[in-house]
């Protein structure tokens, strides 16, 4: 690999430019069963917040990525592109090496303090899981909530760990002081399609276990369903039991999201097509002919069909604002003190 592709000499217009350093990195293993077959590259990163390019579909402009690479191993994942700016593998490699910033945390206390941060949203998960099983051993975010707490800086959450329960004291407390969102993502409750296409992720009952937990703490918590697989994930009945299983756990809101296809996990996702399903190659060829995105009418037959099922069960779809703040009680006046009857002045 070449990690000089991340220091300030490699120019050539990386966005990821001068993030760190090749003396920087140092690369470990674990010989435990769950990180068995992974390697860490810890390396000290030089910002940890980064602006979201203009030309993004994202509703948000900052994000915070502590990790780089995912265990989950989502074989459609669209982030599998980002590896090969580290000139790593985007198929196992994406899975099995991951870079970790190992300061972020105090890297992020710090430019939240700058005078030049003007306390806007950051949003994290969006690129790669920040409660990946990484997370189980680094322990970066309660750091990161614990700045983004003090600062009272509102963030957003979006995840398929339920690692994230470990962290539930430090949410709290952060949605007394500022507005924080947290959504889990649940495509699909088929568990025979969850064991292949998602191999490293906790199953989609646990995950609504957490969206379950974090609203009986008074965090309320919306599912982002993604993906919507066509073909496999699509069907009436799929998307009933999906919808039924995310408002009995208790969300707050359900956002549908059919699959895209960027190139990096385009390939690797067509090649887990042909060794699991070969008869839908040439469909998704012709789904997927214009590009990363299926046609607009299936997208759009999909959203209606989710929000219809949503109302039929009572939950809607995310909307702007979102994000709940825990709030203390107002206080109970107490009741006034008898007083003796006084005579009333002219003076």
């Amino acid at each position: 690999m070449r990690w000089e592709n991340l220091t300030l000499e490699s120019g050539g217009g990386r966005t990821d430019a001068a993030l760190f350093g090749a003396d920087a990195v140092t690369t470990r293993t674990f010989d435990t069963p769950e990180f068995r077959g992974i390697t860490f590259h810890e390396i000290r990163a030089r910002s940890i917040i980064n602006r979201v390019p203009g030309a993004s579909r994202m509703p948000f402009e900052w994000t915070v990525n502590p990790y780089r690479g995912c265990t989950h191993a989502c074989v459609y994942c669209f982030a599998r592109k980002t590896h090969s700016y580290l000139d790593l593998d985007t198929g196992l490699g994406f899975d099995s090496q991951i870079v970790v910033k190992v300061n972020a945390p105090d890297l992020l206390r710090r430019q939240l303090g700058s005078r030049r941060w003007q306390g806007e949203h950051i949003a994290m998960g969006t690129n790669v899981d920040c409660y990946q099983r990484a997370e189980g051993r680094y322990r970066l975010m309660p750091g990161i909530l614990s700045a983004l707490r003090d600062h009272a800086n509102p963030f957003s959450i979006l995840t398929k760990g339920t690692l994230i329960l470990r962290d539930l004291d430090l949410l709290t407390e952060a949605a007394r002081v500022t507005d924080v969102g947290i959504s889990v993502s649940v495509g699909f409750t088929d568990t025979e399609l969850w064991r292949t296409v998602e191999p490293g992720t906790p199953a989609p009952e646990r995950r609504l276990d957490v969206v379950r937990t974090l609203g009986e703490h008074g965090i309320g918590c919306g599912v982002l369903m993604a993906p919507v697989i066509p073909f496999l994930s699509d069907q009436p009945a799929q998307l009933r039991a999906t919808v039924r299983e995310i408002a009995a756990a208790g969300a707050t809101s359900v956002t549908p999201l059919v699959l895209h296809l960027r190139p990096g996990a385009r390939e690797w996702f067509m090649a887990w097509l042909e060794r699991h399903h070969p008869h839908l190659v040439r469909r998704y060829e012709r789904l997927y002919a214009d590009g990363a995105y299926a046609p607009k009418w299936y997208q759009r037959r999909i959203t209606r069909q989710v929000h219809d099922l949503a109302r039929e069960y009572g939950i809607g779809p995310a909307r702007a604002g979102m994000p709940r703040r825990i709030r203390e009680p107002e206080p109970v006046p107490a009741p006034a003190e008898p007083s003796e009857p006084t005579q009333l002045s002219l003076i």
